[in-house]
C-alpha cells in the first residue's frame, strides 16, 4: 500500500507566519494525511497537535526542536507531547568539512542516541547536499552511517541527489533499513534555482520511492524550500501527482 503523504511546513513559511490555522485547513482540505512542523507559531504543542488532530490529520514527525540545538530535557517533552517517538537532529557544512569533524560529528549523534534512548526516543537525521561531497574518497554521510549504527534516517532526495552527482535513488536504497521517513521534492538540479512542484523536475520520483524498504519506510514528506511559483500551487500539484500516480496517498 502506498505510504501517506505529509508536508513538511518550512514550505509555507511565509503563509504560516500570517495565518497558521488557515495553512492546517487548507492543507487537511488537500488531502494531506499529516504534517511536519519545524515551527508551531506560539502554539504549545499539545495544543498544535490537538489542532491537526481535528482537521483529521496526524503528526508525521517535527523538525521542532532540533535535537542537537536545544536542550535535552526540552525536545524530550516537546516529543512527548506531539505523540512522537523520533526527534530530529541535523547538521551544517562545517560538521562534514574532513574527517576529523565527521568524528566529531559521529560522537555528538551517538551521544544523543544514547541521552534520547532513555527516555524511549529515537534520533533521525536530516540531510542536506554537503554530506554527500567526499572525504577520503567516501561521501561523509556513509562514514556516519557506519559509525552510528542506532541512528535513523530521514533522507532529503532532492539534496541526496547532489544537483546530479549522485542518484538519489541509490542513496535511499544504501540506507534502507534504517529509514523511516523521505523528504519528497523535486526541481531542476540546479544549484540556487528553486525547487518545482514534485513531479515536474528533474527526479525519478517513483524510483525513489521504490528503493525505498516498505516494511521500514512510514512517511513520505513533501517539501519545497522554494518555488517561482504559487507555494500552495505547488504543494497542492505536488499532493496530486503522489495520489494520483499511487506513490503516495492522503488522509482516508
Amino acid at each position: 500500500m502506498p505510504k501517506p503523504l505529509s508536508i513538511q511546513l518550512y514550505s509555507l513559511r511565509a503563509e504560516s507566519e500570517r495565518d497558521f490555522a488557515d495553512v492546517l485547513s487548507r492543507l487537511a482540505a488537500i488531502g494531506f494525511a499529516g504534517v511536519e512542523p519545524f515551527n508551531l507559531y506560539g502554539l504549545a504543542p499539545r495544543d498544535f497537535r490537538a489542532q491537526v488532530e481535528s482537521l483529521g490529520m496526524q503528526i508525521s514527525s517535527s523538525h521542532y526542536p532540533w535535537a542537537n540545538r536545544a536542550p535535552l530535557a526540552e525536545v524530550i517533552d516537546v516529543v512527548g507531547e506531539l505523540g512522537l517517538t523520533r526527534a530530529a537532529g541535523g547538521f551544517g557544512p562545517a560538521d562534514f568539512a574532513d574527517a576529523d569533524a565527521i568524528e566529531r560529528t559521529c560522537d555528538t549523534v551517538n551521544r544523543l542516541v544514547d541521552d534520547l534512548g532513555r527516555a524511549g526516543i529515537e534520533l533521525f537525521l536530516h540531510n542536506h547536499w554537503w554530506e554527500y561531497r567526499l572525504v577520503d574518497g567516501r561521501p561523509g554521510y556513509y562514514v556516519l552511517a557506519e559509525r552510528c549504527p542506532r541512528v535513523r534516517f530521514e533522507i532529503d532526495t532532492y539534496w541526496a541527489a547532489d544537483f546530479g552527482a549522485r542518484d538519489p535513488a541509490a542513496e535511499v536504497a544504501h540506507l534502507k533499513a534504517r529509514t523511516p521517513l523521505l523528504h519528497i521534492k523535486d526541481g531542476p538540479l540546479i544549484e540556487g534555482e528553486p525547487h518545482t512542484a514534485v513531479g515536474s523536475g528533474k527526479l525519478d520520483i517513483a524510483a525513489i520511492i521504490e528503493a525505498a524498504d516498505p516494511s521500514v519506510l512510514e512517511w513520505l514528506i513533501v517539501e519545497l524550500d522554494a518555488c517561482a511559483t504559487d507555494m500552495f500551487t505547488a504543494v497542492e500539484a505536488s499532493f496530486r501527482h503522489l495520489a494520483s500516480s499511487g506513490l503516495g496517498r492522503g488522509r482516508a
